[in-house]
């Protein structure tokens, strides 16, 4: 199927180009992924290409529509041609700081900027695996539990968790152009890793990542939603700043677990987001105390208390502490969060008091009616 497909590519020429797409190095035929019937065309854009990309994303997914086989194309731009002419090596953007914020009512927009979602907050980590994922998944959930509408969008291009968290196996549908969200345990929820085979890597570099990110985004038929949930790439890398920047962000949520070494890469996230002038709506110390399911003694392996010393010392709400237990680990792995697994449980109970925190900040309007 893939030859097919790159022989069909290679009969196409973009507006402004002589040659192919193949041939002109817009399509690099190791990039093109074929899952089934979903398939993936990652598109260089050259610079200075000053074609319509629009055109360009519409030739290639008629292509791919008229092939049978096919039923989910999609086509990751992996830049966008700004609207006036640039510099061809433009500076950095320069980042405002924002003061220390003080508690209360922050100057968040009333609405978000992508149309169908009320709100939009970032749940992020200096690290990897410091279990931002499982506390996203389940923040959202809490959050739902709450009443809210909520959308949960795995933005981990590299190392997308929430096929296995969710237990979803199945591939998004498309309809008139637009993605559909795939609903688990009353979430609409999105991930690369839905489209892509489990065992097999992401190799792309940075534009094509933030250009796919902002895809699965804004051409996802979402719907109405009161919050969605951005489960955010770890580490300040240059996707994380062009989501920070280019999002809707009403707040982000930053997770470490207490130890020195990650507490140190959690404030460098939580600076990125203030240097953007997001609102930190607070830290959540995860994998704070190990209870034996034997014997029933605490025990801190990865340290206790760090991550709320540090909220307090950098003057940022702290959100509250989730444990190290093999029920929450176990329910993970079975791809039912533990909120969703078991919601009259202690730990779902951690993560519903934060959300609760977090719609709080999210809503302060709701608190005055």
């Amino acid at each position: 199927m893939k030859t097919i497909i790159l022989r069909r590519l290679s009969l196409l020429t973009a507006p402004g180009l002589k040659t192919d797409l193949l041939t002109s190095g817009m399509v690099v035929s190791d990039q093109v992924t074929v899952d089934g019937g979903k398939v993936i065309v990652p598109v260089n854009v050259p610079t200075g290409y000053s074609g319509d990309l629009a055109a360009v994303k519409a030739m290639i997914e008629e292509q791919l529509h008229s092939l049978d086989g096919i039923d989910t194309p999609l086509v990751v731009l992996t830049a966008e041609r700004p609207a006036a002419p640039e510099p061809a090596a433009p500076e950095p953007p320069k980042l405002r700081k924002r003061p220390t914020e003080a508690p209360g009512r922050d100057m968040r927009p009333h609405s978000a900027a992508i149309p169908g979602i009320r709100t939009i907050i970032a749940v992020a980590s200096g690290k990897g695996g410091v279990g931002k994922s499982t506390t996203a998944a389940n923040l959202a959930l809490g959050l739902q539990a709450l009443g809210l509408k909520v959308g949960l969008l795995d933005a981990d291009i590299y190392g997308p968790s929430m096929p296995s968290l969710l237990n979803v196996h199945t591939r998004p549908e498309v309809e008139d152009d637009r993605v559909m969200p795939i609903e688990q345990y009353g979430l609409k929820t999105m991930s690369m890793g839905y489209m892509m085979e489990e065992d097999k890597p992401v190799i792309w570099r940075g534009p094509m990542v933030v250009t796919a990110l902002m895809q699965m985004t804004r051409e996802v038929n979402w719907g109405a939603l009161d919050v969605l949930v951005l489960d955010m790439p770890p580490g300040t890398g240059d996707a994380q700043l062009t989501m920070a920047q280019q999002f809707p962000l009403q707040g982000a949520v930053i997770v470490s677990t207490p130890q020195d070494l990650a507490l140190i890469d959690a404030r460098k996230g939580l600076k990125m987001f203030k240097d953007v002038d997001v609102p930190i709506f607070g830290i959540i110390e995860n994998m704070s105390t190990f209870i034996c399911p034997h014997c029933g003694k605490a025990s801190d392996i990865f340290g206790h208390g760090g991550a709320e010393e540090d909220a307090r010392r950098l003057g940022v709400p702290f959100l509250g502490a989730v444990p190290l237990h093999m029920t929450i680990r176990e329910t993970s792995d079975a791809g039912m969060p533990v909120v969703a697994a078991e919601p009259d449980g202690p730990h779902a109970k951690i993560y519903r008091d934060i959300a609760l925190k977090i719609a709080a900040r999210l809503f302060p309007e709701d608190d005055e009616d």
